[in-house]
């Protein structure tokens, strides 16, 4: 594996079991891919950066005490940061990191698919990083667009992959974001 790799994992944090929309049926599944995705690449020696979204009040905020890695998580951090944007690399110093530790390639995994991870994959490969998205080892919730239609998880999923693949990121699954083959050149 390259030294100029590191793994983002984007809001994985207990705050999201205290909104209304929380669904405990897919964590399992979620936390299986995550964990895997962490797993091996403390075994391949690539830094794990976690990102915690925070807001002055509510669960969000530091002093709720929800602004926690998401149990049953483990995932020794190679580094931290906060962020108040939808975009890990808005105002928390994670672009600074980055570019201090020579990371080219970044692997993207968290929560909410569609939100924080998708909006940082865009920003990511617009400052000309290398993203692997991998949507397995994301984790999202129903939403209901203005006409009333209930989109799944798995809808949700799929649609965030098909507008990143092949202009923002590489879409890889745990397996193939660990071996980084098939790399795409940065845009």
């Amino acid at each position: 594996m390259s030294a100029d790799t590191a793994l983002i994992v984007i809001d994985a944090q207990e705050s999201f079991r205290h909104r209304p929309y929380f669904e405990e049926t897919p964590l399992p599944g979620y936390i299986e891919r995550q964990q895997a995705l962490i797993d091996g690449a403390r075994a391949a020696g690539i830094p794990i950066v976690q990102i915690f979204h925070v807001e002055e009040t509510g669960v969000f905020s530091l002093g709720s005490g929800f602004v926690v890695p998401l149990q049953p998580l483990k995932l020794a951090a190679d580094a931290v940061f906060y962020k108040r944007r939808h975009s890990a690399l808005v105002g928390s110093g994670l672009d600074v990191w980055l570019t201090q530790n020579g990371i080219r390639r970044v692997i993207i995994s968290g929560i909410r698919t569609e939100q924080c991870c998708e909006t940082t994959t865009r920003h990511a490969s617009d400052l000309g990083y290398l993203v692997d998205y991998v949507g397995e080892a994301t984790l999202t919730f129903p939403m209901t667009d203005v006409s009333g239609r209930v989109w799944s998880p798995a809808e949700i999923r799929a649609r965030t992959e098909l507008v990143l693949a092949g202009r923002f990121a590489r879409i890889a699954t745990v397996e193939e974001a660990l071996a980084g083959e098939g790399q795409r050149e940065a845009a």
